[in-house]
């Protein structure tokens, strides 16, 4: 037995190497491990990323062409530096900075050396390439925006971090991914795929040809346009009337949850952010803490609701029946619950129902009924939950599961809530600030927006989103399924009839538009701040939401300014436009649109929030952007 002992031993040898040598010869050379092989260049082929175009077809994001140098650090020759960095524009530090960065990310790995040159750099950089080992040139396409408005919405497009790369698998060093907006949401859609030659190379690292004669390489393929469901006009024109104020804007069309404009003020040109001068123009706009530009106000912006919110708490008192259409609530000139006192605009004794009360905003009225549902289950714990959970049946207090890339929950306290905050016993008055929207209800403008939208459409709604269209899908249900609020179809009308009376009779009386039966609801939120640890009260915003027709709305939007005062002052106007633009496609009252473009909000912005003295040059005149020059007014 002892004499085969060895012949088996050489056998079984022979045989695991055999199978090491297939299976690294024959099996893995058609797998990943040519993505391995240092005798094998890897050059990636770029596809090109899909095109944009707004609801009207309209072309807002397209495409140019780039070129990047790219490094191999391990194939790197001498060479003349001082040469090389003159023909792509740096100095010798750059140069020394970029090589070790790209020796940290992989010797053997390609990265980008210099990204995003012009076409005439490009040009003269070909014909040099050759004298230097190691580098080569990728071409890539960087976007070009067509417009100049919709930052915000449309988003931009960057290099990927360690931490992207780390996530997925697809994007490699030097890859361009999308950052923010649209091109954020809708990555995987617009990116396409990317396609790969695979070059063999001879023993002194020269190319000699496709590998395996192009076998294995495959094509990139390009992205797939979208549709968004902006409309251009409408955005430009928002944008123009929001110039030196700050807040958020959204529109809504109500019969299908599509987001016709999506303003945060101020902007920018989304331009900026492309090509070499991203990285510069980014760290300015990043770095201004005061007027923010790049936070999208209309999605975070976190705000109390202020007198809109009544519109919620006359529907629930009507669901609960609590309060009748045609019941009358005395105001005293405001609301006394125990020692304190809230103020009201009504004339002393005037008695309102709910069509008054919201046309009068009649802070007595909706006190009376929010303490009423509060108290109805008998115990306020019980009758704040109820209270929330209707609240919330319009999408407030959560984020609407909608396809934007960020937004925020705001807040409707609920039972548990304010068990934390009041631990032994709780009362109705005790959170009475919340009948008025100025209590512990927070809400951002998309949320308000969908709400009236909610309302526009007597008791459902569409989560609101901002795709229209893909080339080739279908768009997914949850767009296009409604969503039912918890109050009856019945109850809406008498607050819908208040809502239209503020532009008969109301606060909005002076922002009517001919022929056109507008609803909405003036609001304007005290807004405190803490300056050096004092809690500081600074000019009021102004806050406005709207849909129109009243029959068959078209369109619903909710308008915040910062610091705006009354809401009827700035937003209420704003949106009165804004409706009358998309509705009737004109605009009939210049006289408004002339003083919004020549009243500046910046004097209250310049307010000493960190404790400075207030200065502010009045010399300064008031610098008023034009339109695009794409955009027809009339």
């Amino acid at each position: 037995m002892r004499q085969f002992l060895l012949f088996l031993c050489v056998i079984v040898v022979g045989i695991v190497f055999t199978a090491r040598l297939f299976y690294l010869q024959i099996y893995t050379s058609n797998s990943d491990s040519i993505y391995e092989d240092n005798a094998i260049r890897k050059v990636y082929d770029y596809p090109k990323r899909g095109f944009v175009y707004d609801r009207n077809g309209k072309l807002l994001v397209s495409n140019q062409p780039s070129y990047d140098v790219m490094v191999i650090p391990r194939e790197v020759e001498p060479l003349d530096t001082l040469e090389f960095c003159s023909l792509l524009k740096i100095n010798k530090t750059s140069f020394t900075k970029q090589l070790e960065k790209a020796k940290n990310y992989s010797w053997r790995l390609p990265s980008v050396f210099v990204s995003n040159l012009s076409k005439e750099d490009y040009a003269i950089l070909q014909e040099k390439m050759r004298k230097y080992d190691g580098f080569y040139i990728q071409k890539r396409s960087l976007r070009q925006y067509e417009t100049t408005i919709g930052a915000n919405v449309l988003g931009d497009i960057g290099e990927v971090n360690n931490s992207i790369i780390n996530k997925d698998a697809y994007y490699k060093k030097g890859d361009l991914i999308g950052l923010q907006g649209v091109e954020k949401s809708y990555e995987k859609t617009l990116r396409g795929r990317k396609g790969i030659k695979f070059i063999q190379k001879d023993r002194f690292n020269r190319n000699i040809g496709p590998y395996k004669n192009g076998d294995l390489d495959t094509l990139p393929k390009s992205g797939k346009d979208i549709k968004i469901t902006i409309d251009y006009d409408l955005q430009a024109y928002g944008e123009w009337l929001m110039q030196n104020k700050r807040g958020g804007v959204i529109a809504i069309e109500p019969s299908s949850g599509e987001i016709l404009a999506m303003i945060a003020a101020p902007t920018y040109d989304p331009n900026l952010l492309v090509g070499r001068i991203r990285s510069k123009n980014f760290t300015k706009l990043y770095n201004d803490t005061i007027s923010r530009p790049l936070f999208n106000r209309s999605l975070k912006g976190l705000y109390a609701p202020g007198s809109p919110f009544k519109l919620m708490n006359a529907l629930i008192g009507l669901q609960e029946g609590i309060i009748s259409p045609d019941e009358k609530v005395t105001c005293y000139t405001g609301y006394k619950y125990g020692n304190r006192f809230m103020k009201c605009h009504c004339s002393y004794g005037k008695r309102n129902d709910v069509v008054l009360g919201i046309q009068e905003s009649c802070n007595a009225y909706f006190a009376t009924t929010y303490k009423r549902i509060l108290d109805k289950p008998g115990n306020a714990r019980e009758g704040v939950e109820l209270w929330s959970n209707h609240a919330k049946s319009f999408g407030l207090g959560n984020f609407l599961n909608n396809d934007l890339a960020v937004g925020e929950k705001g807040r409707i306290p609920d039972k548990a809530y304010y068990k934390r905050a009041y631990p032994e016993r709780f009362y109705s008055t005790y959170t009475i600030s919340n009948a008025i929207g100025q209590g512990e209800v927070v809400t951002t403008p998309i949320q308000l927006a969908n709400m009236t939208a909610a309302i526009a459409n007597r008791g459902y709604y569409y989560t609101p989103h901002i795709i229209k269209s893909i080339e080739g899908e279908t768009l997914p249900s949850k767009f296009t399924t409604p969503k039912y609020t918890t109050i009856d179809k019945k109850h809406f009308e008498p607050v819908i009839e208040g809502m239209h009376q503020v532009y008969e009779k109301g606060t909005a009386k002076y922002l009517r538009v001919k022929d056109l039966e507008i609803c909405g609801k003036t609001g304007t939120v005290e807004n405190f701040v803490i300056i050096d640890s004092v809690k500081t009260q600074l000019t009021d915003h102004s806050i406005f939401v709207a849909f129109a027709p009243k029959d068959n709305p078209k369109i619903a939007l909710a308008v915040f300014v910062e610091n705006g005062y009354f809401g009827n002052r700035f937003a209420g106007k704003i949106a009165s436009l804004m409706i009358e633009k998309y509705v009737n496609n004109t605009i009939t009252r210049k006289d408004l649109e002339r003083w919004l473009l020549t009243h500046s909000l910046e004097d209250e912005y310049a307010k000493p929030y960190s404790g400075e003295p207030f200065k502010i040059n009045r010399e300064t005149k008031l610098q008023v952007i034009p339109m695009p020059a794409d955009y027809e007014t009339n």
